[in-house]
């Protein structure tokens, strides 16, 4: 099991990652699309990096925008696998 980050850990971690902010023991960011199709291709490309890290964002699509939270549920909170890939999502947008 990942080991849980700390409060500094997680706000040091932040600081890299611009948009992203903290929301409890997750952290998210709203993506925006010129529409649909947009936020759609968006998600369809975070299939591959999510399935090769072995870890699935909470996704919601509300036509041009997707919100993607990520937390750790087997560690009870913040990892640094969701760091990492919130950097892949980022890098992605």
């Amino acid at each position: 099991m990942a080991a849980l980050l700390t409060d500094r850990q997680i706000e040091e971690q932040l600081l890299q990652l611009p948009g992203w902010a903290r929301t409890g023991n997750e952290i998210e960011q709203v993506f925006t699309f010129a529409d649909f199709l947009g936020a759609i291709a968006f998600v369809n490309r975070l299939v591959e990096p999510a399935e090769t890290a072995g870890h699935h964002p909470d996704i919601s699509i509300s036509w041009n925008k997707v919100t993607i939270r990520l937390s750790t549920h087997d560690a009870g909170g913040l990892t640094e696998k969701d760091f990492s890939l919130a950097q892949q999502i980022t890098d992605l947008a």
